[in-house]
């Protein structure tokens, strides 16, 4: 008898214990995650032009498509990998690298899906440049030139189906001032190059032959240190990281060619 009250009075403990509020967990907001592997790069200037790279996920433009094949076959694209003619790839002027856009020819009706891995192409009307595989599929390696609708799509696998676009870590620095436009009868001056200090050194990435896409590729390059594209006595583009003190030179190499420049390398001193 004397048991019940007992039992009663613990089993409303319990009940208590149970019903009361448990404090509350604390969480700390994290920052959206980079996708690794994606390029947008800064806003850069070819032929006078400036071009301002963006994660546009509505692009649909529509204008002339071109090629580009054996010139530039094993050689780097903009965002480090090697381009091969005969993959199915495109340069453009300011879609993330990489992306995938549908093209289809207007003249013929063909479509096909290619990935974005260069830059380019920087003429105007032209929109996108194909590789010479991605030209022959559509119909566009005889005449050279096609018009084209461009629209950026989302294939299984692709970074930007699951990452919304604010997780896209990319330095975009501001565009560059506007400058009064220079007189007709005299040639825009280039702007100085960097001043190296004694005991600097240089990393060179690539040499393209086209200067268009050595400026693009240094626009790219330019969260890693003070990137230009220059010309060679042989006629390339000599696409340079510099100057770099020598204490940091090894560390910006290193993270260079780990992030898809395997063939950078250093070179001391001053830039011919």
């Amino acid at each position: 008898m004397l048991r019940r009250p007992f039992a009663l009075s613990l089993a409303l403990v319990l009940a208590a214990c149970a019903s009361a509020p448990r404090p509350a967990a604390t969480s700390v907001a994290k920052a959206p995650a980079a996708v690794p592997g994606v390029k947008i790069g800064k806003p850069y200037a070819v032929f006078g032009k400036t071009y301002h790279p963006s994660d546009d996920r509505r692009y649909d433009e529509k204008g002339i498509a071109s090629w580009y094949g054996p010139t530039f076959h094993a050689k780097p694209t903009a965002n480090g990998e090697i381009y091969n003619q005969d993959d199915l790839t495109a340069a453009h002027k300011t879609l993330p690298m990489p992306s995938w856009v549908e093209v289809t020819n207007l003249d013929n009706g063909r479509k096909l899906t290619v990935r974005i891995n260069d830059r380019g192409p920087f003429v105007d009307g032209r929109i996108i440049d194909l590789s010479r595989r991605s030209a022959q599929l559509l119909g566009v390696d005889r005449p050279g030139l096609a018009k084209v609708r461009v629209q950026r799509v989302f294939p299984e696998g692709d970074w930007a189906r699951a990452a919304p676009a604010s997780q896209v870590a990319v330095a975009v620095a501001p565009p560059p001032p506007q400058q009064p436009p220079a007189p007709r009868d005299f040639a825009p001056v280039a702007p100085p190059l960097p001043q190296p200090a004694a005991g600097s050194s240089y990393i060179q990435v690539a040499a393209l032959s086209d200067e268009g896409r050595a400026r693009a590729l240094a626009s790219v390059l330019g969260d890693y240190g003070p990137a230009v594209a220059t010309p060679a006595a042989n006629g390339l583009w000599r696409v340079r990281i510099g100057p770099l003190e020598a204490a940091r030179a090894d560390t910006i190499l290193w993270d260079v060619r780990a992030a898809g420049y395997p063939d950078a390398r250093l070179m001391p001193g001053l830039m011919p």
